[in-house]
C-alpha cells in the first residue's frame, strides 16, 4: 500500500507566466472585453511586482517539504471554515436501495457493514491495499490512511482535526453507533484483539436497539450548526466530566453507524432517491434523523427502517475516490461474504454514553433544531439516473466520458441562463506525495462556442459535432495538465497565501473581479465512479449555484443535482430536465456505427 509512497514525486509550482497566460485565458467566457482588458492590466502588473516575490516563496517552501499545498488546504478548504459542514463541505453517497425487512434484517445487514468495514480497515492496517494508479502512474495512498478513526473538533476560530493511524500507540477497538439519538459505544475486537464476526456484531447491534427504544435529546444535532455556535456548546459540554469523556470515546472510535428509522416513500423511483439524498447528507431534519449524527466524525455509516443506506464523511480527510473504494468493497463483501468465522472471545457488552443535559443545554438542543431544518426548508435535491446510454457511448465515438458529461452541463446551464458560469471539476493531484485536489476549469473559450452553436438553426449538425469534439479535447488536455499538477487555480490560492504569510497587502489580482467572477463556481461538480449502482452528493458551493456530482456506468449516468430554495434563480428539477434533454440532444447530432 506504502510501498511507492517515498518514490512519488512532490507537488510542483506550476511557472508563474504559464499560470497568468492559462488563467487570462480562463476568463475570456466569462468577462465583458471592458474587463477582460482592466484584467490583462492587472495581470501584467502582478507579473512585475509582487508575483516573482511570492513565486519565489512558493519554491522555497515547495523544497522544504513534500506538498507545499496539503497543509494550507486542510485549513482553507475545512479546518478554517466557519460555515456548518453539513451540506456545505460534508457529502454524501446513496447506496443502492436493500431489500431487508424488519428490525432483524436491517441489523443482519448492518452487522455485514460494519465486518466489512473492518475488513478494510485490516487491509489498511496491513497495508494490503492494492496502490491505485490513473493513467498508469502510481497514486498517492495517504488519504486511506486516515479515513478510519479519525474526527473533526469544533473551535471558536479554527477546528483541530483528531486522527489515529493504524500506528498509533493503543489504537481504537470500537465505533458509535446512534439510535434514536443515543449513543453507544461497542468493542468490535474481542480482549485478545479478534475482530467480532457478523453474529457477534449483530449481537451487539440487537443490544443497543433493545436499550435505545425511545428518543433522547439529540447531542448529535449540533454538528447541523456554524462551527463557532457549535463550539461553544461543546465547550460548554465538556465542562461536565461524563460529557469530556464521550467526548473522547466519540473521537477515537473507528466509525460511526446510524440506525435511523423510515423515512416518507417517494411516489417513483426518482423521489425516492431524492429523499435518501436528503436522509443521508443532513438527516431529513429534527422531525427525523438530523440529531442521529455525529457530523464531525470522518466517517457515518447510514442504515434506516425502508432498505435506504449510505454514508455520510466529513472532508477533512480525503476526496470522494477514497471514500468511494471504501463503499465499493463494503457492497461486494455484503453481497459475496459467506464465511462462517469463529469469532472473538470476550465480547465486551455495549456501552451507553450518557450525557449531562442542562436547561441551558436542552434551550441549545432546540436553536439547533431550527437550524437543521432550515437546511430541510432550503435544500433543493433531486437524482438523474439517464438510461439511454452510459460512458459505453462517448467511448465509442472517441470522446472522453468525463468532458462529454461536463459539456452536457455546460450547455444545460447555457439553455437554461443564456450565458455561459464558472464550473469547477474536481480533479486529482493524487499522483504526489499528500496530493489532494485541483480545478478542472469546465467553461472554456471551446465549450461556450460549442453551447452557442448547440440551438443556432444555422448551424449544421457536422459543425455543432466539430464544436463539440473541440470543447471535449479541450477539457481533456485541461484534465491531464490538473493531474499532473500545471494548471492554476491551487497556484494562484498559494501565492495569495504566500502575501498573507510575508505579511504583504493580498494582491490585486485576487481582488479583481475578474478574479471572482472566475472563482465563483454556480456550477460545483465532480465525477466520483463507483462499481455499484449508487451517486454522492452534495451542497452547492454559492448562493445561486448547483452541486452536481455524478457515477457515469457502462449504460447509465447516475446524477445527484442540488440548489437552494431560497435562491428564485435555480431549480435542481428544471436543471435535471435540461441536463437529460441537453444529453440526448448531443447523442443526436454525432452520427454512430452501430445502435449500441
Amino acid at each position: 500500500m506504502f510501498s511507492i509512497q517515498d518514490s512519488l514525486p512532490t507537488l510542483p509550482v506550476p511557472p508563474l507566466d504559464h499560470t497568468l497566460n492559462k488563467y487570462l485565458k480562463s476568463i475570456v467566457p466569462l468577462v465583458s472585453p471592458d474587463e477582460y482588458k482592466y484584467t490583462e492590466k492587472v495581470v501584467s502588473e502582478f507579473q512585475k511586482h509582487p508575483g516573482p516575490i511570492l513565486q519565489k516563496f512558493l519554491e522555497e517552501r515547495a523544497a522544504g517539504t513534500n506538498n507545499w499545498l496539503s497543509e494550507w488546504w486542510k485549513h482553507v478548504a475545512y479546518l478554517d471554515f466557519r460555515a456548518p459542514v453539513v451540506v456545505n463541505s460534508n457529502p454524501a453517497v446513496i447506496f443502492p436501495k436493500q431489500n431487508y425487512q424488519g428490525t432483524e434484517g436491517k441489523l443482519r445487514f448492518a452487522a455485514r457493514l460494519v465486518a466489512g468495514a473492518l475488513q478494510y480497515k485490516q487491509g489498511i492496517d496491513n497495508q494490503t491495499i492494492p496502490v491505485e494508479t490513473l493513467g498508469g502512474k502510481p497514486l498517492c495512498m495517504s488519504q486511506y490512511y486516515k479515513i478510519m478513526s479519525a474526527c473533526r473538533i469544533p473551535g471558536p476560530k479554527i477546528d483541530t482535526h483528531y486522527c489515529f493511524t493504524p500506528g498509533s500507540i493503543n489504537p481504537p477497538r470500537h465505533i458509535n453507533v446512534l439510535h434514536n439519538n443515543q449513543i453507544f459505544s461497542l468493542d468490535v475486537y474481542g480482549k485478545e484483539g479478534d475482530v467480532l464476526n457478523i453474529d457477534q456484531i449483530y449481537e451487539g447491534l440487537m443490544s443497543i436497539v433493545n436499550q435505545s427504544q425511545t428518543p433522547v435529546p439529540p447531542v448529535g444535532i449540533f454538528g447541523v450548526q456554524d462551527r463557532k455556535t457549535w463550539s461553544d456548546v461543546y465547550n460548554k459540554l465538556r465542562k461536565d466530566k461524563k460529557n469530556k469523556s464521550n467526548f473522547e470515546n466519540i473521537n477515537r472510535s473507528i466509525f460511526v453507524l446510524c440506525l435511523d428509522g423510515a423515512m416518507p416513500q417517494g411516489k417513483d423511483e426518482g423521489e425516492d432517491k431524492s429523499i435518501s439524498c436528503k436522509e443521508m447528507l443532513y438527516g431529513g431534519g429534527s422531525q427525523y434523523f438530523s440529531g442521529n449524527r455525529w457530523f464531525d466524525k470522518t466517517l457515518q455509516f447510514i442504515v434506516g427502517d425502508d432498505g435506504r443506506c449510505g454514508l455520510n464523511y466529513e472532508h477533512t480527510t480525503a476526496e470522494g475516490p477514497a471514500i468511494a473504494a471504501i463503499m465499493d468493497h463494503v457492497l461486494a463483501f455484503i453481497e459475496r461474504y459467506d464465511k462462517k468465522d469463529e469469532g472473538a472471545g470476550e465480547v465486551t457488552p455495549p456501552v451507553k454514553l450518557e450525557f449531562t443535559l442542562t436547561n441551558d443545554i436542552l434551550d441549545d438542543i432546540e436553536k439547533a433544531k431550527d437550524a437543521a431544518d432550515r437546511f430541510a426548508d432550503d435544500l433543493d435535491i433531486c437524482t438523474l439516473t439517464f438510461k439511454d446510454y452510459g460512458k459505453n457511448f462517448p467511448k465509442s465515438v472517441r470522446m472522453s466520458p468525463d468532458a462529454f458529461i461536463q459539456m452536457a452541463f455546460q450547455l444545460a446551464y447555457y439553455r437554461m441562463y443564456n450565458e455561459p458560469c464558472a464550473t469547477y471539476e474536481t480533479a486529482s493531484l493524487r499522483r504526489f506525495q499528500e496530493g489532494r485536489s485541483d480545478t478542472i476549469r469546465s467553461c472554456s473559450i471551446e465549450s461556450y462556442n460549442f453551447t452557442q452553436a448547440m440551438d443556432d438553426s444555422s448551424v449544421d449538425n457536422e459543425r455543432k459535432v466539430e464544436l463539440l469534439r473541440k470543447a471535449v479535447q479541450a477539457h481533456r488536455d485541461y484534465t491531464d495538465q490538473a493531474i499532473t499538477g500545471k494548471v492554476i487555480d491551487r497556484h494562484l490560492l498559494g501565492l495569495k497565501l504566500a502575501a498573507i504569510e510575508k505579511g504583504l497587502d493580498v494582491p490585486k489580482l485576487h481582488m479583481d473581479s475578474s478574479y471572482n467572477t472566475s472563482t465563483y463556481f454556480k456550477l460545483s461538480t465532480s465525477q466520483v465512479g463507483a462499481r455499484f449502482d449508487a451517486v454522492m452528493c452534495f451542497g452547492p458551493v454559492v448562493p445561486d449555484g448547483y452541486g452536481l456530482c455524478y457515477n457515469p456506468q457502462e449504460k447509465q449516468l447516475n446524477f445527484s443535482i442540488s440548489a437552494y430554495n431560497n435562491s428564485p434563480e435555480t431549480s435542481s428539477i428544471k436543471y435535471k430536465n435540461m441536463l437529460e434533454k441537453s444529453l440526448k440532444d448531443m447523442q443526436k447530432i454525432i452520427p454512430t456505427p452501430a445502435k449500441l
